[in-house]
């Protein structure tokens, strides 16, 4: 099923009448209540008047893509969100800089509001260098990092002698990994990667990376070039997957306008985890449109989303939904191997309320 996109994300009786149509046809084949009746109130604002204003008066809600036009949520959600036009529906006006920007920074300063990370670890690695950063929202408990490594590499052990390359840092989860493998780091030449191309490592230009387990280890999959891959898991590891963050000042002033935002994102996620063919092929059209489709073509893309769903998918809560015990794993990896001079307690991290009071019986209430 495809959304045409030349119309969604515009405001008007055009949108309410293309996504209207669209509901009846996709009803039966979409997890129950998602647009079961009415999907959207028989208007394009679904929220009352006095909350249309409440919404609007917070001006541009900016939301930092930091992974470009990357399909994982947190990211497609808001992209998607914002071309099916629920974000208009709340009455909120959001502005996407999809440039790669560091979000975190942005967030922090309060030149922007929402931005997604990688992982838990992330947010802690960030929140030791700025306190005005609040978690609302955690997608999975399944670390999106493993080491691929050449297949010579039979175990993590093998690596010594060897080298290991690395993106911006060695994540805690992977040092932990390398420990409970018994590796001797001192014996481990570490490499910093200038590129993402996967396959130096089945060509031997180095032995090992620490890398996206939904990105690199599944291109080489679907070249058909022999690796190993180890995951946090085979270590008896557990992580986290994708955080959403906002600017602590603007939650606190407007957590309603917070809310909605993230209604708007989760509906969106909700979509996509049941249609996640048609989301893939949107993804990739956003991205070509705006000089990004080499970076992210629609066979990538679909190969991340079919891994990163399945992720979201298995929490065991509702999408987006955490809560400080999420975290406390990985709190500890990152305490030990983060080499940080002071690492927050996750209360002071986490808003653990905000996504929960969105849901009634596990299910999204939208509008309300």
């Amino acid at each position: 099923m495809r959304m045409d996109t030349r119309n969604l994300g515009h405001k008007g009786r055009a949108f309410a009448s293309t996504f209207r149509t669209i509901a009846l046809a996709a009803a039966a084949s979409l997890p129950a209540g998602l647009m079961a009746g009415s999907a959207l109130a028989q208007d394009n604002v679904v929220i009352s008047a006095e909350e249309c204003e409440r919404n609007q008066s917070v001006g541009t809600i900016t939301y930092v893509s930091g992974y470009g036009y990357s399909a994982s949520a947190g990211q497609l959600d808001v992209f998607l969100a914002k071309e099916f036009g629920f974000f208009d529906a709340l009455c909120l006006d959001v502005d996407i800089n999809a440039g790669g920007a560091n979000g975190q920074l942005l967030v922090a300063s309060g030149q922007a509001q929402f931005t997604a990370l990688g992982s838990a670890s992330d947010v802690m690695l960030a929140a030791a260098n700025s306190r005005n950063l609040k978690a609302v929202a955690t997608y999975g408990n399944n670390s999106p990092f493993s080491i691929f490594a050449n297949e010579k590499i039979k175990s993590l052990k093998d690596l010594e002698g060897g080298t290991l390359g690395y993106f911006i840092n060695i994540t805690p989860i992977a040092k932990a990994m390398l420990e409970a493998a018994g590796v001797d780091m001192s014996k481990v030449s570490l490499i910093k990667m200038t590129n993402y191309d996967p396959t130096v490592v089945p060509r031997g230009q180095v032995d090992a990376i620490v890398g996206y387990a939904s990105n690199q280890p599944e291109k080489l999959r679907s070249l058909g070039m022999p690796f190993n891959e180890f995951r946090p898991e085979d270590f008896g590891l557990q992580g986290t997957y994708n955080v959403m963050e906002v600017n602590s000042q603007f939650l606190k002033e407007n957590r309603e306008v917070a809310a909605d935002f993230m209604r708007a994102s989760l509906r969106a996620l909700e979509y996509c985890l049941a249609n996640e063919q048609d989301c893939v092929e949107q993804i990739s059209e956003l991205a070509a449109a705006n000089n990004q489709g080499s970076a992210f073509p629609a066979d990538q893309q679909a190969r991340t989303w079919a891994i990163e769903s399945s992720w979201v998918r298995n929490s065991n809560k509702a999408p987006g939904e955490h809560s400080p015990a999420d975290w406390k794993n990985e709190h500890a990896m990152v305490a030990k191997y983060g080499e940080l001079a002071e690492l927050p307690n996750i209360d002071e991290m986490m808003d653990a309320e905000l996504v929960a009071s969105l849901y009634k019986d596990g299910r999204l209430q939208w509008p309300r």
